[in-house]
């Protein structure tokens, strides 16, 4: 059986940042993962093109949790540095989002990959799949399908529930995992399928009665929506640990309701079918979701159309309504998973000595733009750091 100093589980953004704050100690450290390259899993981020962090980590990281003193320690700016250190350029967008200036997450895998190879102290150990982990005296032994390894420190950097097993091993204290960063499952949007709309206002309300808003573009699936603000009001679901509320969405947020009122009346004067009334307006899908719902005689003139109509029209542009009834499994992340409570400051377990966790294992979960990277490059570089003082 192979010995090292430290042992880490998943070769994910935490992993290898953490690995990466060891290259050139004198420690001895295994990166163990089952994908056939290290940092694989970034090239699935920001669409591919590895949203790194974001410039306002500390301004808006989710909507009920506060991270500042880790990022206090290892925040956006630190991060950006260390990685031009690598040799990545960067650049930022509008909403704050920092991706390589290639715009591909490949060349972020490949200077992590440059500080492993150029490191005598960091083994790689690839498509290999982790069996289990128990403790012997004072060494973690990890059982893989390639064989036992040892190791005094465990970092577990695993994704998602992956790690499920060993927080249950050793008793650590953790919410059930639950998929976030994900599409709603919905009523009533058949007809709508594939039909994207933008400048939008979206309101979460849950069963508690909470709102929660978002501004920005979704869409339509056959029976659901997606699109950015519906996966970061997503979390907030998954953090109440059941995907059941209303989403309502305002299509011309811009507008108050009284001024798009007399907006619709002008357009009485168009004297088209009912049917017609909207086209130039919304795109057709839309129109005619909005025309079933008020469920008009749509072969008459819009001419012909009340006061009552017009505002009920109004209204429904203002506040489309659809019940969730689930969530779809394209999450991006976890919600859920290790306490930070149970965590000390260095996200060792208080209840296990030298055993480590780092990134989505941990129960912290942000919206989309970058926030999630952000706190696996933080708590790799935290947990790092606390190894070396060792």
């Amino acid at each position: 059986m192979k010995t090292f100093d430290v042992i880490i589980l998943g070769g994910g953004a935490s992993g290898c940042m953490c690995a990466s704050q060891l290259a050139g100690t004198n420690k001895q450290v295994l990166l163990i993962d089952k994908a056939n390259l290290a940092g694989k899993k970034l090239m699935a981020t920001g669409n591919g093109r590895c949203n790194l962090t974001n410039t306002n980590i500390r301004k808006k990281y989710a909507y009920n949790q506060d991270l500042n003193r880790y990022f206090s320690r290892f925040g956006e700016g630190a991060t950006l540095a260390y990685f031009r250190a690598l040799g990545l350029e960067t650049y930022a967008d509008s909403e704050g989002r920092v991706y390589p200036l290639s715009n591909s997450a490949r060349s972020v895998i490949d200077v992590l990959a440059n500080q492993f190879a150029k490191s005598e102290n960091i083994t790689t150990q690839l498509e290999t799949e982790i069996e289990n982990v128990d403790k012997q005296n004072d060494s973690f032994i990890v059982h893989t399908n390639k064989g036992d390894f040892s190791a005094k420190n465990l970092v577990v950097a695993l994704g998602g529930n992956c790690g499920k097993q060993i927080i249950e091993t050793f008793k650590i204290q953790h919410k059930p995992f639950v998929p976030s960063l994900c599409a709603l499952k919905t009523e009533k949007t058949r007809t709508l399928e594939n039909t994207k709309v933008s400048n939008v206002k979206i309101t979460l309300t849950t069963k508690k009665g909470e709102k929660f808003t978002e501004f920005g573009e979704i869409l339509f699936k056959d029976s659901g929506i997606s699109g950015i603000c519906i996966f970061n009001l997503s979390s907030i679901l998954a953090r109440e640990g059941k995907y059941d509320g209303q989403v309502s969405v305002d299509i011309m947020p811009e507008c108050e309701l009284d001024f798009l009122k007399n907006l619709l009346k002008e357009r009485k004067a168009l004297n088209v079918k009912v049917s017609k009334f909207f086209e130039g307006l919304f795109v057709n899908p839309l129109a005619y979701h909005i025309l079933s719902q008020l469920k008009l005689d749509e072969e008459k003139s819009c001419a012909n159309l009340t006061s009552k109509e017009i505002d009920a029209m109004a209204k429904l542009i203002k506040n489309l309504t659809f019940n969730v009834k689930g969530n779809y499994d394209n999450n991006q992340v976890f919600s859920g998973g290790v306490k930070l409570s149970a965590l000390d400051q260095n996200l060792q377990a208080t209840n296990t000595q030298n055993l480590y966790f780092t990134g989505e294992i941990c129960d912290v979960d942000g919206i989309c733009g970058g926030y999630n990277l952000q706190w696996a490059w933080t708590s790799g570089k935290i947990v790092a750091d606390a190894i070396k003082e060792k």
